[in-house]
């Protein structure tokens, strides 16, 4: 068998897959083929630990999403994060950070190999050309839409039984189970629904009551349930899985991974059925721009593709949600000015939901808008 060593040139750039099958098991060994070489690393969402990757082993480190496993690194200085809304990232790696090589996590599958737990951006750049060095996994799900990958595209250097990341359900609190009843009363049946990573989201997705189709970036795995309930309409569409292992193996089979070039395009998401896009916040401001990259020094979230469905849903049929505790740890979240720079622009957003109710922003004016938000805080703010 080629070893990564082998397929790793001096002077290279490469992208690692991403997402919950992530090839984790070849961290230490890039490493090792890396150091010396001048060798450039392009990193995506990364929710699982990177603790084994060495940033000294790298001659530079990009992070086009982030995610809690790249939280040391970023913070450290020892990634650089590059600000942008993940349907840009196809253009990115086209363009100023195109890649001599991909390190991803494939499946066989009856016609050959796939990617497994993720489409994302690396569907592209597979049908971009751009070799393939595999970590080729036993026990990860086979759920995207793309063909086989072309057998001379790819070098198998390593092999896996163990399965994908999982991100564990969270127990909702009750001020995320109080917004996602108030979410429920927004979504009409026959809407496509996308939510984003945590908790609340998936407070959110367990609490609709009707009929929805499901056009995300991620797939959680309450949808699940939504299906044994019967109020899934036709297969998800999602460019991750994330979840734990009764995800995967619903997953496994079915035709649910798509490229960000199809998962995050905005003229498809702006068409009916309406969009109800329910996306979260950290920070939101009176003039309801919102941030979702971090409070203050912590990098403790990403752009993503926030922004995407944000614009998307506000265009077309559907309606841009976002949905934040009034607080956290007692803590307004409705601040005067925001901690980090924008991630969601104010005209993106129409309706701001939390535990205490809803302000529906749209056909107002700034002050009015202000107004509103104020009013559903209870006039508390941070400054």
């Amino acid at each position: 068998m080629t070893t990564l060593d082998d397929a790793v040139r001096a002077g290279s750039r490469i992208v690692l897959g991403d997402g919950c099958g992530a090839p984790a098991a070849l961290y230490g060994p890039l490493n090792e083929a890396a150091r010396g070489k001048d060798v450039r690393l392009v990193l995506g969402w990364v929710p699982g630990s990177a603790a084994d990757l060495d940033a000294a082993a790298f001659a530079d480190i990009r992070v086009l999403a982030g995610g809690p496993g790249l939280r040391r690194h970023i913070e450290a200085g020892a990634a650089h994060v590059v600000p942008c809304r993940l349907s840009a990232i196809p253009a990115i790696l086209a363009g100023p950070l195109r890649p001599d090589l991909l390190v991803a996590t494939l499946v066989r599958g009856p016609d050959g190999l796939h990617l497994g737990a993720e489409s994302s951006y690396l569907r592209g750049l597979v049908d971009a050309g751009v070799p393939v060095a595999a970590l080729l996994s036993s026990a990860t799900p086979l759920a995207e839409t793309g063909p086989a990958i072309p057998a001379e595209q790819v070098t198998v250097v390593a092999e896996t039984d163990a399965p994908p990341l999982e991100i564990p359900n969270a127990t909702p609190t009750a001020a995320d189970e109080a917004i996602a009843r108030h979410v429920a009363g927004l979504v009409p049946e026959g809407a496509r629904v996308q939510v984003g990573p945590g908790r609340l989201a998936q407070a959110m997705v367990g609490a609709l009551e009707v009929p929805v189709r499901v056009d995300s970036g991620l797939l959680p795995e309450p949808v699940v349930d939504l299906a044994a309930k019967g109020l899934l309409i036709d297969e998800p569409s999602a460019a991750y899985l994330a979840g734990t292992r009764r995800l995967y193996d619903w997953a496994h089979g079915r035709p649910i991974l798509n490229p960000i070039e199809h998962t995050h395009d905005l003229g498809r998401l702006s068409t009916a059925p309406p969009l109800i896009a329910l996306n979260a916040a950290l920070e939101i401001d009176l003039a309801g721009q919102v941030n979702v990259e971090g409070v203050g020094a912590a990098a403790a979230g990403m752009i993503g593709g926030h922004p995407d469905f944000a614009a998307a849903a506000a265009r077309g049929p559907g309606l841009s949600v976002i949905a934040v505790p009034s607080t956290v740890k007692g803590v307004p979240t409705l601040v005067e000015r925001l901690s980090r720079p924008v991630t969601t622009p104010s005209h993106d957003v129409e309706v701001v939901v939390t535990e205490r109710g809803v302000a529906d922003l749209r056909g107002l004016d700034r002050d009015e808008r202000r107004a509103a938000l104020l009013a559903l805080w209870d006039g508390e703010t941070r400054a």
